[in-house]
């Protein structure tokens, strides 16, 4: 049953959005605007997704990418070449999920509360980044980056298939994919079974900060700009996300077949709810639901 209550659910909305908005909301335009605004939210819910998969968690997917986008913004004003200002901020994002992944995995500290003071961290710290102010001015080169189309396709959109594909061909086929699931399904089995635990769930994190800089970038080089705060909400739909695609496999783990719907429920909410013309305050009431019952669909998932 659960496992298509998310399949369900998706098609509802479809239905409902198409009739209210008068057959606007299955116009290509209309599509390949909604593709376009969840792009971003689809790369961060990739790197909660691989997260997630070794049974862990991660409060500060949204911040890094915050910071890992202001501090190439930062470094391009500064004069860096774009390519090394880019590398910079990728670098910054991995360190940070290399960093959690040492306080998770290394030291032991439950997921919850590293990745906690970590988001805390980097949110101050993108602050000092940025002054407190938006960042703006970088090179036209960087801007093409996230405004770029291909054959009408936005490139955040490409890079969010590329992601989606890559990652799910690690889960799938790789023996990383494998050895991540077995810790997630139970850690102590994969370590009698030669699983090295430890350094295989700090990769997971490492992995998880580089694709959330990854994220980040995009989405300063689509803005075209860069604040103290512009990524951090995506971090709980990217965690509504992947519960509500959790539902959609029997064993109830993360997977990102399952996080790809998560992902486009939450936009076809929004986008959907524009049309039709509902207050902005309602729609953040509205998809706060939708978070409660993506825990609990999951929660239940995993009672069957």
């Amino acid at each position: 049953m659960w496992q298509s209550s998310t399949v369900i659910a998706l098609v509802v909305l479809i239905a409902v959005f198409t009739i209210a908005g008068r057959g606007v909301f299955l116009t290509p335009g209309n599509l390949t605007n909604i593709m376009n605004q969840v792009a971003i939210l689809t790369i961060i819910a990739a790197a909660q997704t691989v997260v997630m998969v070794v049974g862990d968690f991660d409060l500060s997917v949204g911040t890094t990418a915050t910071l890992s986008g202001a501090s190439a913004a930062a470094l391009m004003l500064g004069g860096v070449p774009v390519p090394l200002a880019i590398l910079g901020g990728l670098g910054v994002g991995t360190l940070i999920g290399a960093i959690n992944g040492v306080l998770v995995a290394f030291l032991g500290l439950s997921a919850f509360v590293a990745t906690l003071a970590t988001m805390t961290t980097v949110a101050g710290l993108a602050l000092i980044v940025t002054n407190g102010t938006t960042l703006y001015g970088m090179p036209d080169s960087f801007a093409l980056i996230g405004q770029m189309r291909i054959n009408g396709i936005p490139m955040p959109v490409i890079y969010a298939v590329l992601v989606s594909v890559i990652v799910w061909l690690v889960l799938r086929f790789t023996t990383v994919g494998r050895r991540w699931y077995a810790i997630g399904g139970n850690a102590e089995v994969a370590r009698l079974s030669g699983v090295a635990v430890r350094p295989t769930r700090f990769l997971a994190f490492t992995v998880a900060g580089f694709l959330s800089a990854l994220g980040g970038i995009v989405l300063v080089s689509r803005l075209t700009s860069a604040g103290s705060s512009t990524a951090n909400d995506l971090m709980m739909f990217a965690v509504a996300a992947v519960f509500l695609g959790m539902t959609l496999l029997k064993s109830g783990q993360a997977n990102i077949g399952g996080t790809l719907i998560g992902v486009a429920i939450i936009g076809i909410v929004q986008n959907g709810l524009n049309i039709v013309g509902v207050n902005t305050y309602i729609q953040q009431v509205l998809i706060g639901i939708i978070i409660v019952a993506a825990v609990l669909l999951s929660a239940m998932k995993s009672r069957d």
